[in-house]
């Protein structure tokens, strides 16, 4: 007999939380989340979670609400209360993971933040952790001692790819080396499923103390629909660097592909851009802190929840995982 099963969603990731359990058909368990003055927080379930298989939605973006290491500390304070209170296993459920990015040492001294996160996570008691797109896939899996499920855009994007590319040639494009493999995967994924060809390109990018360099360039994208895949968009720089270079290249049309719409400061300027098409993300960092107008007529956001949703079900059912994003065993 399973466990019973209890999904709760902290604020600031409500509106995906309620997304992923209507898809379940279930309700979100009912929390408590209390601020103090001094800025201290406290957060508790108000069901029993005693015996549970508990599930905690939230995503780790900053924003307005509160700033990336506010909601690391109270996602890790709620895990730790529903582990104190007799929880079976512990889910954590973080759609965008925060310090991906520094996976590794690239100056003296430097620290290696993913690594840090992986072992406060493991201190507080969470069992799983359940994350999609990752910026270093190898890197979070090293990180990690407690089992991880890595989900990806192949399909949700293949999906996207296949309504916008029409008959013309399609072109898949990572703006960096450090993305190719995802963009490998994407293009293998879309072929696969669509029986269309869909060549892949690659731009080169170097970043120093801020500073963005590199002009290679492979790939023929002349008379191509060009589609630039990554797993974060902040300013959108990268992305309007890659697409600036299509686009001089003869490029029909460029779409930018990103799963984590950050949206740091400027990127307005950058989604109303005219050498970028639309931009498609989808809803793991909602809501949004950009203009209403630059939603609507620049933006595109997918919804994430059925992935999640299906994520979590298959976890509660001890049922096979490999499936949900593009493997086929």
């Amino acid at each position: 007999m399973l466990p019973d099963m209890k999904i709760f969603a902290l604020n600031g990731t409500m509106a995906l939380g309620r997304a992923i359990t209507a898809d379940l058909r279930v309700a979100l368990a009912e929390h408590e989340e209390r601020d103090f003055e001094g800025g201290e927080h406290k957060a508790r379930p108000l069901v029993s979670v005693r015996g549970d298989d508990v599930f905690i939605v939230h995503t780790l973006n900053g924003s307005p609400e509160g700033s990336v290491n506010d909601k690391l500390c109270k996602l890790l304070f709620f895990a730790a209360t529903c582990r104190e209170h007799g929880a079976s296993r512990i889910t954590a459920v973080v759609p965008y993971l925060a310090y991906s990015r520094k996976d590794r040492q690239t100056k003296s001294r430097d620290p290696v933040t993913t690594r840090y996160v992986a072992q406060l996570f493991e201190a507080a008691g969470i069992d799983v952790v359940v994350t999609l797109d990752v910026h270093n896939l190898a890197a979070f899996q090293n990180a990690f001692r407690c089992a991880t499920v890595h989900l990806d855009t192949r399909k949700i994007y293949s999906e996207v790819i296949a309504n916008l590319s029409g008959s013309e040639r399609l072109l898949i494009l990572s703006p960096d080396a450090g993305g190719i493999k995802r963009a490998q995967l994407l293009r293998e994924y879309y072929e696969r499923v669509s029986g269309n060809e869909a060549q892949l390109a690659i731009m080169e990018k170097r970043r120093s103390g801020g500073v963005v360099t590199g002009h290679l360039f492979a790939g023929d994208v002349e008379g191509a629909n060009v589609f630039i895949v990554d797993d974060m968009i902040g300013t959108g720089k990268t992305m309007l660097r890659a697409a600036e270079a299509c686009r001089q290249r003869g490029a029909n049309s460029v779409y930018a592909l990103a799963t984590h719409a950050l949206f740091d400061r400027g990127c307005e300027a950058v989604l109303a851009h005219p050498a970028i098409d639309r931009t498609i993300v989808t809803d793991t960092a909602s809501p949004f802190h950009i203009s209403e107008d630059v939603l609507r007529n620049c933006v595109e956001v997918v919804g994430s929840a059925p992935l999640f949703a299906e994520t979590i079900r298959r976890l509660h059912a001890g049922a096979p995982l490999a499936t949900l994003s593009g493997d086929d065993q």
